[in-house]
């Protein structure tokens, strides 16, 4: 029995000795092994040997576009320096295995390479075997021997050394230069450096601590690698076949799944998983040729953008072309770090001894600028798949679950399988696909933010296939060169790629690569983007951004505004010369385009060549007087764009195809303005300008749909639902605001109205609002928004151009090119694009979410609900108008004292009516090195970091981020009905806020309660009743209001479902616990232990008067999120305050024209004061004020004008002349209608009343002359319609007639009555008369009829006279040149007259009445007032007999002199 023992001990022993001897091969071994191999021996492995071709000479053959049919590239071209361009990849048709010297000394000879499979023919068993691959795996016999480019220290620097260079970094200065020619070798090699030797006598990369006890090393990177959106600074190096970074499960379970859904309760690894299976050290036969010990190598090379020394520029000139020319995307990649891991002849666990001669070897290479992370993975030999464990036999390795390739982000989070190899029965063809590089075998892919496979996939297939390109986006111009990677191409097959409604034919590259060139797309936002290769459908698609043009990348840049003048003396323009070739002599073509929309089909025409040839330097000089004698026919454009592109791509790229280089859109008067004058005369700016008011006068008015401005900055950042940042003047990016001088920021509408229109409000250095109504530069609404109006494809709707062509453009032509007081200037400022004022502005109402968590309602209440799982924050109850806003809580890590019973808020989703969903979410703790927060949009993560994705407009809704900010920490989301959300992360702590406007009052309901400026029923159930509950009772609000909101995954009546994006099978239910019990104390107080007092006195002092912060600290012990609790409170609390304010604006207050006003506020209490410009005269109120009630004060002078002098004088002259008017036309119609009463009154009383009339003439004298003489009793000869015809009846007939109209005719002064100097009455003879005794007009018994005929008794009545009386006095009857009315204005008394007085002549007629108080009465001339007024005789007295006697005058005496003129009266007119 001991003898039995003693046997099993020694068997056991020995095997245990065995088994360590095979796991570890010792020195001597590798010696004997070397010794057993020497290189005079190679004949004798020669029929274990495979035979490989070997080309001639390695010799490029450039690529070429293919249409119909592509050929294949031969070897891979010659590479080039680093700053020169990126060399093709390497592509050989059969890859040498020997060196260059040996190829060129055998041409196409057959030589015989030893092969490590030896006897081994599983892979050709399977038909799977690959194409031989070159490098340090598979040499050449003649290696051992050769001295192959031995410098100075004695170094062979040949690829396949297996002698570790010298590890010397150098960063000095003339240092080695890589040579295309040693590029190109180097890169002809499959597998990278490892090297188990060094020039010391040491390992060199070998691991011996890596064995079957221990199967991992921790290792040190010292720099960041980003990792599926960690960053880790160490790795640990496995036998296993991956880098992992934290520690694994306990055990593994097959198939393995990742991520693991238990996470924290089990570990989830992060890890990159070449080939993850459960490995061992294998073996390597006598024979093989690669010598190298089996086991795993690691190698860092690091700081290598400044390294000089050979083997650091090897390392990155080589890795940085394989991955630039491997990987879409990766033009302008520079590694700085590069880590080596290499398992050499690695068996499975578990098998029998013979099996540890069948190995894998495979490679991974990693390389990052602490930015960006690519791998490659290079599969030399597969000859196993799994390992005993996963059920693989013990002999082969077949069988079972095959071994896990792909990654994992670790912490729950998510994971990348590659299929279908991974864990799959074609893991074998690993050594056959890829196609990187132009090697069978060979993988890239990008790791930093999300997996993105940089090499080809023959063996997939499915409906819907993930497509890899880059760039991502383009300009909606088109001309952007897309590289597609996805399948597996063929140079014969027929590539269509399809951008949304648009399709193109690819150009082939290689087996892994084609381009697409994008077309000019009229869309924005994101796009379908599907391929498809042969007759296949479109199976492998993607998502492609279209940036607008005018918020495009900008690629050509102007040195100065002077494109935008009139008439600019030249224009100097800059771009990226790499953005086109890398080759400095490549030619560049410069082109003049322009927009128009004359037809439903929108019109991008090519207008002329601006520069034909000009090599690529990156700048040019137009300048425009070299276009003066153009005549183009399209010469209506007023703006368009300039292009850049190659005139012979094919010289530089292989490729008949050029990028293109498009610029931003730009007015043309630079170019076209000889063109204009020609056609529209010296003024063409106001030509353009009015053929533009009257288009758009025919155009609907869109301004009643737009959103109305705030009033001031503050009010417009806070409106977050409505207005977000213009590009074109952003206070944080572009403060530059060229078409908006004098304002430091602009916001536009986030959304297009229902027409299509977009508002936009820019504010002044003082914070208020610019109107177009005081200055050119002012706030302008638009017609067509930026993103414009589906369908895209029709004029008026085209994103950017169709609002250049319809805002832009008039503002060049009416404002910016005339001056701004032009008419086409205020017609366009006044009338079509006026400035809306915020008079009527609504600031919106507020809620919100933060710390752990603590809400506020819209209506302003406060409460704290520690809820754990995913509720409803805010949804509508109206059905036309709807949205929800969710918000998912989760419970907080644990503190030092153990578990924190509250949960914080790590996700919020949001949906409009029919809109996109979108989801902001917190990253992981350690992923949020470079972004914060990840944004979904319908399941797809989208990212914001560059200027051109700042902005994104999905359906129905808009997405951005501040363009100051690069890490994504605060996304704001628009929809088009107003609502906004803000979500905002600072050190892992979010919030939430919701922005609604008015037309939501009264129709909300969820966690942030019914908005109706009622506290009472913010607690409204989902049923529509409102529970009374107390906010302090925190117990209460919690079971009975904040549970009821919770979600699931299934509709709930007046709940709804949850928005959230459900990954790896984790639904509601995994988020959700309604059976948690949070802390429902509020005071820290009330539930810190009493040993525990120094954090209550910290969290008063940390908090103040807080005391949701109080609250926080107090649970959770962490300051970061008390500070940050106390800031989201105040700042809520601030907005709600400042959006409750009433607004108070007195709106617009018109410049006067040819004027300005020395401010522009319209805020109560503004003072705005008037000037005119020089050579005007301001007229009306030099001041006007704000007053408290919205009003501006009424002016007291008039409102404000200003005048050319000119223009004032005459307005004087008129108003003087109005008032003159205004004063002397009311008195005449006073006296005219007096007058009218007064003859009503009188033909009242009288029908034969006539009204007297002054006479002025001749014919009034005869007129009066026959109403006096005429009876209408009498018929005779001498009525009144005989006096015509009667002779003149002559005063003397020896005298002169002072009426003859024979002769000279004597001025007619009228008849004017003698008077004395004194004003006494004169006779005939000149002497005074008495007047009661000249005065025969006493009778008061008149009647009219006396007038005519007859004379009047002394007693009072009519005695006619008798025929001979008619006759004589007909005989001596007076002139019918005067009348009796003439006498009323001659005297009131008798009249000396002296016919024979040379100064009666002169001065006067012949009085014939000797008084006129029969009808006026009025004293006579020489009587005073007083005693005319006593002995005034009544109006209506009978006349007295015309006779010569008593009316007729006598001749003159020859004494009488005649009156002064200054007592005359003259009756001419």
């Amino acid at each position: 029995m001991r003898f039995k023992l003693f046997v099993v001990c020694a068997l056991a022993c020995g095997f245990m000795a065995y088994v360590l001897a095979n796991e570890n091969v010792s020195t001597e071994v590798e010696d004997q092994i070397i010794k057993t191999v020497p290189a005079n021996k190679a004949p004798k492995i020669v029929e274990a040997a495979e035979f490989v071709e070997i080309p001639e000479e390695l010799k490029t053959t450039p690529a070429v576009k293919k249409v119909d049919k592509v050929s294949p590239p031969a070897v891979a071209p010659a590479a080039a320096k680093a700053s020169s361009p990126a060399p093709a990849a390497a592509k050989p048709q059969a890859k040498p295995i020997v060196q260059a010297a040996v190829a060129a000394a055998a041409p196409m000879k057959l030589s015989p390479v030893a092969s490590s499979r030896g006897t081994d023919d599983i892979l050709t068993v399977a038909g799977l075997k690959p194409q031989a691959k070159s490098g340090a795996l598979v040499m050449p016999l003649e290696y051992l021997g050769e001295l192959y480019d031995v410098d100075t220290s004695g170094y062979n620097w040949d690829p396949n050394n297996n002698v570790a260079p010298p590890d010397t970094a150098s960063t000095a200065a003339g240092g080695y230069t890589i040579t295309s020619a040693r590029l190109a070798e180097l890169r002809q090699n499959f597998m990278y450096w490892f090297f188990d030797k060094d020039m010391y006598g040491g390992r060199g990369d070998y691991q011996f601590d890596i064995h079957a006890s221990m199967t991992q090393l921790h290792k040190n990177l010292n720099f960041q690698m980003p990792f599926y959106g960690f960053r880790f600074n160490y790795t640990r190096l496995s036998l296993n076949g991956y880098l992992e970074f934290s520690d694994p499960p306990e055990y593994l379970t097959y198939p393995l799944v990742f991520p693991i859904k238990d996470w924290p309760v089990k570990r989830d690894p992060s890890f990159m998983g070449i080939f993850f299976s459960k490995c061992r050290v294998g073996r390597i036969y006598p024979t093989d040729i690669d010598q190298r010990t089996p086991g795993v190598y690691w190698r860092v090379v690091r700081d290598l953008m400044g390294r000089t020394d050979r083997f650091g520029v090897e390392v990155r000139e080589r890795t940085m072309w394989d991955i630039r020319t491997g990987v879409v995307g990766a033009d302008t990649f520079v590694p700085k770090h590069v880590v080596i891991a290499t398992w050499k002849n690695v068996s499975f666990a578990g098998g029998i001894d013979n099996s540890l001669f069948t190995t894998n070897t495979f490679q991974m290479v990693l390389a990052t600028d602490e930015v960006y992370t690519y791998a490659i993975w290079n599969y030399a030999v597969l000859n196993w798949l799994s390992h005993t464990e996963a059920g693989g036999d013990t002999t082969k390795g077949e069988g079972g679950t095959p071994a896990y390739v792909g990654f994992n982000a670790g912490n729950g989070t998510q994971a990348y399988e590659y299929k279908p190899y991974s864990q799959n029965m074609v893991i074998r063809d690993l050594a056959n696909r890829g196609w990187g590089n132009g090697f069978p075998g060979r993988h890239i892919f990008r790791l930093d933010e999300q997996i993105l496979i940089g090499s080809c996939n023959k063996d997939i297939d499915a409906a819907l296939l993930p497509l890899t390109f880059a760039p991502e986006s383009g300009n909606m111009l088109g001309g952007q060169v897309v590289n597609i990677t996805g399948p597996c191409f063929d140079p014969d097959i027929r590539v269509t790629c399809h951008f949304d409604t648009e399709s193109v034919l690819g150009t082939y590259v290689d087996r892994n690569r084609v381009i697409c060139v994008q077309p000019f797309l009229k869309a924005e936002g994101y796009i379908r983007f599907q391929i498809s290769v042969g007759t296949q459908r479109f199976k492998w698609r993607g998502k492609y951004f279209v940036e607008t043009p005018a918020a495009a990348t900008e690629k050509i840049f102007f040195a100065t505004d002077d494109v935008h003048k009139k008439n600019p003396n030249e224009i100097r323009i800059t771009w990226n010369a790499f953005n086109l070739t890398s080759n400095a002599n490549a030619n560049v073509m410069i082109s003049l385009w322009g927009y128009r929309e004359t037809k439903i089909e929108p019109q991008l025409e090519y207008i002329d060549v601006i520069e034909a040839s000009l090599t690529n330097t990156g700048s040019y000089v137009i300048t425009p007087s070299n276009y003066l004698n153009r005549h183009n026919i399209n010469n209506d454009m007023q703006f368009g764009f300039l292009q850049i592109n190659l005139t012979q791509p094919d010289q530089y790229s292989n490729l008949a195809l050029s990028p293109i280089l498009w610029s931003r859109p730009i007015p043309l008067a630079w170019y076209m303005a000889p063109q204009w004058e020609q056609k529209h005369g010296k003024r063409w700016p106001r030509a353009l300008c009015d053929n533009w008011i009257r288009a758009d006068r025919f155009l609907r008015n869109f301004a009643a749909d737009l959103p109305l401005c705030p009033c001031t900055l503050e009010q417009a950042v806070l409106d977050k639902g409505r207005f977000r940042p213009d590009r074109e003047c952003d206070k944080d990016s572009n403060p530059s605001c060229l078409r908006h001088r004098g304002a430091i920021h602009c916001v536009v509408s986030g959304t297009p109205v229902a027409q299509g229109a977009e508002q936009q409000c820019c504010y002044d250095r003082y914070g208020f609002l610019m109107l177009t109504y005081d200055q050119m530069w002012g706030s302008r609404p638009r017609r067509i928004h930026n993103l414009g109006k589906m369908p895209w494809n029709e004029a008026s709707k085209v994103p950017s151009l169709s609002m250049w062509f319809h805002d832009m453009r008039p503002f060049y032509s009416c404002c910016y090119w005339q001056e701004e007081q032009a008419v086409g200037c205020e017609t366009y400022r006044f009338e079509r694009r006026p400035s809306q004022d915020c008079v009527a502005y609504q600031a919106p109402g507020v809620a919100g979410v933060f710390g752990d968590p603590h809400l506020i309602t819209f209506d302003g209440t406060q409460y704290t609900f520690n809820g754990l799982g995913e509720f409803v924050l805010a949804r509508s109850t109206d059905q036309s108008e709807r949205f929800e806003v969710q918000g998912r809580f989760q419970q907080m890590p644990p503190n030092y004292y153990g578990q924190v019973m509250a949960t914080q808020l790590t996700s919020v989703a949001m949906r409009g009516n029919t809109t996109t969903t979108i989801e902001v979410r917190l990253r992981p703790l350690h992923a949020r090195w470079r972004y914060r927060l990840d944004v979904l949009a319908d399941g797809r993560k989208v990212y914001f970091d560059r200027e051109s994705l700042k902005f994104q407009h999905f359906d129905g809704v808009t997405v951005y981020t501040p363009t100051y900010l690069l890490n994504q920490s605060q996304v704001v989301v628009q929809f088009d009905a107003g609502i906004g959300i803000e979500v905002v992360e600072n050190e892992g702590f979010m919030t939430g806020r919701v922005f609604l406007p008015w037309k939501f009052i009264n129709k909300t309901a969820g966690l942030f309660g019914n908005w109706s400026y009622n506290k009472l029923d913010d607690f409204t159930l989902p049923n529509g009743q409102v529970a009374s509950i107390n906010t302090n009772d925190m117990r209460s609000l919690y079971y009975n209001f904040g549970l009821k909101w919770m979600l699931t995954d299934r509709d709930v009546s007046g709940v709804g479902a949850a928005l959230f994006t459900r990954e790896f099978g984790r639904m509601a239910s995994y988020y959700s616990n309604a059976s948690f019990v949070p802390n429902f104390v509020m005071n820290p107080v009330d539930f810190l232990p009493a040993n525990r007092s120094y954090d209550v006195d910290r969290a008063e002092e940390l908090c103040g008067e807080c005391s949701q912060c109080e609250y926080d600290y107090a649970m959770t012990l962490d300051r970061d999120l008390a500070h940050f609790t106390k800031n989201y409170y105040e700042t809520l609390v601030n907005m709600q305050t400042e959006n409750a304010q009433r607004v108070v604006s007195c709106g617009v207050l018109q410049t006067p024209r040819f004027g300005r006003k020395l401010s522009f506020d319209f805020m109560p209490g503004a003072k705005v004061a008037f000037e005119c410009n020089e050579g005007f005269i301001l007229v009306g109120d030099q001041r006007r004020e704000c007053l408290a009630n919205g009003l501006w004060n009424l002016p007291e002078y008039g409102y404000t004008e200003c005048l050319r002098e000119v223009y004032y004088t005459r307005r004087i002259a008129f108003i003087a002349i109005g008032i003159i008017l205004l004063v002397i036309v009311p008195l005449m119609l006073c006296i005219v209608c007096g007058v009218y009463r007064y003859r009503q009154k009188q033909l009242k009383e009288d029908p034969h009343w006539q009204m007297p009339v002054l006479p002025r003439s001749r014919a009034g004298s005869a007129r009066n002359l026959r109403v006096l003489n005429y009876d209408p009793e009498d018929d005779s000869d001498t009525d009144a319609s005989t006096l015509k015809k009667t002779k003149k009846w002559d005063l003397d007939m020896n005298d002169e007639d002072v009426t003859s109209s024979e002769g000279e005719k004597p001025k007619q002064t009228g008849r004017r009555s003698l008077r004395s100097g004194s004003g006494t009455e004169l006779n005939h003879d000149g002497t005074a008369i008495d007047d009661e005794a000249g005065h025969h007009d006493d009778d008061d018994d008149y009647d009219e009829g006396d007038i005519h005929t007859g004379t009047v008794h002394p007693a009072g009545y009519h005695q006619p006279l008798s025929p001979e009386e008619a006759d004589h006095l007909h005989q001596q009857q007076y002139s019918p040149t005067f009348s009796g009315v003439d006498s009323r204005t001659s005297g009131a008394s008798s009249i000396n007259y002296t016919p024979q007085a040379a100064a009666q002549n002169r001065f006067g007629g012949v009085p014939v009445l000797p008084n006129n108080t029969q009808y006026y009465n009025r004293p006579p001339s020489g009587v005073p007032q007083a005693t005319a007024a006593a002995t005034a005789t009544p109006v209506r007295i009978a006349p007295t007999q015309l006779t010569q006697d008593s009316g007729l005058p006598s001749p003159p005496l020859p004494h009488a002199t005649s009156p002064t003129p200054s007592v005359q009266k003259s009756t001419e007119v």
